[in-house]
């Protein structure tokens, strides 16, 4: 099984691929595939649960679906979002928060949506054993700040200020960084400048891996984002499917005799 310093090693040698997955049979997928991290992202809130955002997703919806993703898998290492509020309001409770990740949903780590906030915290998790994932450029939770999710790290201010947050976030120990939406100059001179691996999200191609929401990858999003691709079209497929069935019920084609069975005790009925 993979760990968190198979994953660090990884830097500057081969390509990191990590996906998203939010129950069993994709996370079997997932693994099936190769993938090396499986992230059980807060965007399940919006793939899953049907918010328009990831704001409403608890921690008990992570833990939940962390479970499902770790029952499933051997050969991954399975990274827990820490979801919005639960972190960096009161430090001893957000450790406890992503302490239950590992204990109580089988984790192999946490993410957290980093800024100067989650310095210290990342620090303290490592030294008492939760492996932590750093994410800077544009965090989700922070849309309401942000105005939207747009490009981050744009101009050279925003830049420096990521690329210090990055330096701080590795000496906290951070094993690993995600960098979403920012110029690809930015997250060259990111992974250049930092000695544990870059993970991208629209990040360009100089990062020391790849993240996609899988869904997204899949063909099963409506709507992806500009930075994603389709590898597949799952959404199709399956409309055609269930289109399929509700023709072959009104049609009195399904179910045929060989989808049932007869009793032949029971023909004096």
């Amino acid at each position: 099984m993979p760990t968190v310093a198979d994953v660090r090693e990884k830097a500057g040698d081969e390509p990191i691929t990590m996906l998203t997955a939010y129950d069993a049979p994709t996370a079997a997928m997932v693994e099936e595939a190769g993938i090396d991290v499986v992230l059980v992202g807060d965007s399940v809130g919006n793939t899953t649960l049907g918010y328009e955002s990831t704001l409403p997703v608890t921690a008990a919806d992570i833990r939940r679906h962390t479970g499902a993703v770790s029952r499933a898998t051997e050969e991954v290492l399975v990274v827990a979002d820490m979801p919005f509020l639960s972190f960096g309001v009161d430090r001893s409770e957000s450790i406890h928060t992503a302490g239950r990740m590992l204990k109580e949903a089988d984790a192999d780590a946490v993410k957290l949506e980093s800024g100067e906030h989650t310095v210290e915290l990342t620090e303290r998790l490592t030294a008492i054993g939760i492996p932590t994932m750093a994410h800077l450029g544009l965090t989700p939770q922070h849309v309401n700040q942000l105005g939207g999710f747009h490009r981050q790290g744009t101009s050279e201010a925003a830049a420096e200020r990521i690329l210090e947050l990055a330096r701080a976030h590795e000496t906290a120990g951070a094993f690993s960084l995600v960098l979403e939406h920012v110029p690809a100059n930015l997250a060259r001179a990111v992974t250049e400048a930092i000695e544990i691996p870059t993970i991208g999200i629209g990040a360009g191609p100089h990062t020391d891996g790849q993240v996609l929401v899988v869904d997204d990858v899949v063909g099963l999003s409506e709507r992806p984002p500009p930075f994603a691709e389709r590898f597949g079209d799952v959404r199709s497929e399956a409309e055609a499917a269930i289109e399929g069935f509700k023709s072959a019920v009104d049609s009195g084609r399904f179910p045929a005799d060989e989808h049932g069975h007869v009793e032949e005790d029971l023909e004096g009925l």
